[in-house]
C-alpha cells in the first residue's frame, strides 16, 4: 500500500551544511513539517579519529575536524518546535552510549515528541570511538546486541531484568517508559549478515539496508527477514524498512530529484516502507531547504498516485 509509504529525509547534522547556525537546523526541520515530509533523520558520531579514508563506502563527508552535533540532543530540541513529523537516527552508535543511558535517553525523547522517535542503531565503522569511550572495538558486534535487547528489557518491564555477556542487571526500575507501546521502534542497520538477522528477530521493529545497496538485493534481503519473522512467530508485515532512493542525474550533471523519485515504485516494491532522500543532494543549504521539501513530497504524491 503506498498511503503507509513515508517520505524520510536525512538531514546532514555535520560540515557545513548547516552554515555554522545548529539552531538554524530548528527552521528546516519545521520546514520539513509544514510540507508533509514524514520522517527526518539524523546520524551519529560522537568522536572522530584523524583516519577517515578508512571509511569504505566512498568519500568521507567531512575532515575529522568537523562539527558533528550529538543527534538525540539535536533531536529534542526538534521535537520540541515539531508536532507530526517522526524523528529518526539513521544510524545511532548504540553502543557507545550503553544501555541505561540509552534507555533512558530515548525513552524521555519519546516522551517529549509525544512518541515520535525511530531508533536506527548499528555498530559503527571506526575504532577511534570506541578507544575513546574505553570499549572493546572486537567485541562491537556482542555490544551492540546485549545494548538493544537490554534497552527493550528496560522498556517494557517494571522492574526489569537482563543478563548477557556485556550488560547484565535485575530488579531495576526505568522511568519514564516511551509513549510508544514496545518501547522505541529499533531499526537495524548494516549489511544483513546472520548476525544482523538475528538482531532484527530478536528485537528489531525495521533494518537500514548498508549504504549502496541494489533495489534488487535489498527486496531479496527483505524477503528473507520476513521469512525470519515468521518463522519466530513474528508478523513479516509489520517490518519497517529505511529504503534508499537511487539517486539520478539530469543533464547538467546535477541531482534530478523528479526523475529520482521516478524510482519510488521499485524501491517500494522491495519492500520499502519509508523512502530515503538526502537533502544536500539537492539544496546546497538551509534557504533552500523549503522549497526543496515542497517539491519532494510533491513529486513522490505524483508518482505514486496520491
Amino acid at each position: 500500500m503506498t498511503d503507509d509509504v513515508q517520505l524520510s529525509i536525512g538531514l546532514p547534522n555535520f560540515g557545513t551544511w548547516p552554515g555554522g547556525d545548529w539552531r538554524g537546523f530548528l527552521d528546516v526541520a519545521r520546514a520539513a513539517e509544514d510540507a508533509g515530509i514524514d520522517r527526518i533523520v539524523l546520524v551519529d558520531h560522537v568522536v572522530m579519529g584523524p583516519h577517515t579514508d578508512k571509511y569504505v563506502w566512498g568519500r568521507f563527508p567531512t575532515p575529522p575536524e568537523a562539527e558533528w552535533p550529538e543527534p538525540l540532543t539535536l533531536l529534542s530540541a526538534i521535537a520540541a518546535v515539531t508536532s507530526r513529523v517522526r524523528l529518526a537516527t539513521g544510524i545511532l552508535i548504540a553502543p557507545l552510549r550503553g544501555a541505561a543511558l540509552l534507555a533512558k535517553t530515548a525513552a524521555t525523547l519519546d516522551q517529549i515528541s509525544g512518541g515520535r522517535l525511530d531508533l536506527g542503531v548499528a555498530v559503527g565503522w571506526q575504532r577511534e570511538e570506541y578507544d575513546a569511550a574505553g570499549l572493546d572495538w572486537d567485541r562491537r558486534g556482542q555490544l551492540l546486541t546485549d545494548t538493544i535487547a537490554a534497552c527493550k528489557a528496560l522498556w517494557t518491564q517494571t522492574p526489569a531484568a537482563f543478563k548477557s555477556e556485556t550488560v547484565n542487571f535485575t530488579d531495576t526500575y526505568l522511568m519514564p517508559k516511551p509513549v510508544q507501546p514496545g518501547g522505541v521502534p529499533l531499526w537495524i542497520g548494516g549489511t544483513l549478515n546472520k548476525r544482523n538477522l538475528a538482531r532484527i528477530v530478536e528485537s528489531g521493529d525495521g533494518w537500514i539496508p548498508i549504504m549502496g545497496l541494489s533495489t534488487a538485493d535489498m527486496g531479496r534481503d527483505v524477503a528473507t527477514i520476513r521469512q525470519a519473522l515468521a518463522d519466530a512467530g513474528r508478523d513479516p508485515a509489520a517490518l519497517r524498512v529505511q529504503g534508499p532512493v537511487p539517486m539520478v542525474k539530469g543533464e547538467d550533471g546535477k541531482f534530478d530529484l523528479a526523475r529520482t523519485l521516478e524510482g519510488a515504485p521499485e524501491v517500494i516494491a522491495a519492500g520499502a516502507t519509508a523512502l530515503q532522500l538526502p537533502i544536500q543532494a539537492f539544496c546546497a543549504g538551509p534557504a533552500d531547504a523549503p522549497a526543496f521539501f515542497a517539491d519532494a513530497r510533491r513529486h513522490l504524491d505524483a508518482v505514486l498516485g496520491r
